[in-house]
């Protein structure tokens, strides 16, 4: 399982590299690293999720992660010294640090990171490409219940309920599906009562391991 940069780094070192920085809310929906940009800063996230997409030379969006608390967010572009690959959208209200490109090179030299944080990077590199050989290949319900499992392992807090942020046309996009097939894949989920359709055009999700189990059966 991919493990997030708190766990590469430890306690000790994520505490203080959280102190380089004041801590802020970015609302959910709201646009944290675009890509093309240069590396000019690293975020670390503290509490919230957040989507990683690649955009496509047509516009569309696809899906290549989810990060979580825990995480550093744009750090590749800024241990290379090139443009952002991706962009990184919060998934709901996120809590992060937002630390200079030169605090944080000085603080990786500093404690002798930079293998660590090398080889985390390989593995995402790893799970973006298992993720984008789903989309290629997988049923839609199989890699819509894959993308809400990925926000829902995200999430924050422990509760056994979890609202999705975002709309059937938004998740249609990410997955690489027309929003007719995402409808179909939720509606046999929603009368089950594994998950409910919020007013806002979010997606309250009840029960993520019969909705997985589900799709998995019939993808």
């Amino acid at each position: 399982m991919y493990q997030p940069h708190v766990s590469v780094i430890g306690d000790r070192l994520w505490s203080q590299l959280r102190d380089l920085a004041p801590e802020r809310i970015r609302p959910a929906r709201s646009l944290l690293l675009r890509q093309g940009d240069p590396g000019t800063q690293v975020i670390l996230l503290v509490a919230g999720s957040t989507l990683i997409t690649l955009a496509g030379a047509n516009g569309q969006s696809t899906l290549l992660a989810v990060r979580g608390a825990g995480e550093l967010l744009g750090d590749l572009a800024v241990l290379d010294a090139q443009p952002r690959t991706a962009s990184v959208i919060a998934a709901e209200q996120c809590r992060v640090h937002i630390i200079p490109a030169t605090d944080f090179l000085a603080f990786v030299q500093k404690h002798d990171l930079l293998a660590s944080l090398l080889r985390h990077a390989i593995a995402r590199v790893r799970e973006a490409e298992a993720v984008r050989l789903e989309l290629a290949t997988a049923a839609v319900p199989v890699r819509l219940a894959a993308a809400l499992g990925r926000l829902v392992y995200a999430a924050s807090g422990n509760s056994s309920q979890y609202v999705v942020r975002l709309t059937q046309a938004e998740l249609s996009q990410l997955i690489g599906a027309s929003r007719n097939a995402v409808g179909s894949a939720i509606k046999p989920w929603r009368e089950q009562g594994w998950l409910d359709t919020e007013a806002g055009g979010g997606l309250l999700i009840r029960d993520m391991a019969s909705i997985q189990a589900h799709a998995d059966d019939h993808g």
